[in-house]
């Protein structure tokens, strides 16, 4: 009669194999759980990005002013001093500031100053300009009916450009107690070079092409 080699299985064994692949399986769960909430955060992330935008326009948040298409149409006693500020990035080589350095206004009255810019590179180029207002709780108050922001600005070598703001204060805040005590606002630009669209791979052969000609 030949002997059993394998050693038998005792319960206390067995109890351990199940509690350890139970373990696994609510392991696992977890992992997908895991993965699935970064997933889950990540697109939320993306679909923020316009809400936070609309956000800030709406509220004022982070010193994003308001844009109007005319003027108040109601001008208070309250007065406001606004003052101007202008920076460009080192990358762009150009020379951007305000007409003036400040303004006294009443809320809800419209004013109209200027900002200059020119090119000292040595080849035109194209910029373009991000703003806030500062105290930030203001932007929501502070309404520009003409603006240059965003909008991409070509010079050519040594040009000049000047850059019209057409804005008012809205009256309205004079309602809100908390800003009371709000008696300038600083409305700042800061110019970048704006980004140049990529050449087609067509449009660089070509190119290269009438190089090799030319030179011919």
């Amino acid at each position: 009669m030949t002997q059993d080699s394998q050693t038998p299985v005792t319960p206390e064994q067995t109890s351990q194999e199940v509690r350890a692949a139970r373990m696994a399986r609510v392991n696992r769960r977890i992992g997908v759980a895991a993965f699935c909430g970064v997933l889950a955060m990540v697109g939320a992330a993306y679909a923020a990005v316009p809400l936070y935008q609309l956000f800030c326009q709406v509220t004022g948040y982070g010193g994003t002013t308001q844009r109007a298409d005319a003027d108040s149409g109601t001008v208070i006693g309250r007065k406001i001093t606004v003052r101007f500020d202008g920076n460009v990035n080192a990358s762009l080589p150009w020379r951007f500031g305000p007409d003036q350095r400040s303004v006294t206004i009443r809320m809800g009255e419209t004013k109209t100053i200027s900002y200059h810019a020119t090119n000292l590179g040595a080849e035109a180029n194209t910029g373009t300009s991000v703003f806030n207002v500062t105290p930030f709780e203001a932007g929501a108050y502070f309404n520009k009916i003409q603006c240059f922001c965003f909008t991409e600005q070509p010079l050519k070598q040594g040009e000049r450009a000047e850059m019209p703001v057409v804005f008012f204060v809205d009256p309205e805040m004079d309602e809100n107690p908390e800003l009371k005590h709000i008696k300038e606002i600083t409305l700042s630009y800061t110019f970048f070079p704006a980004k140049e669209p990529e050449t087609p791979v067509a449009a660089k052969a070509t190119k290269a092409e009438d190089a090799k000609n030319n030179n011919l």
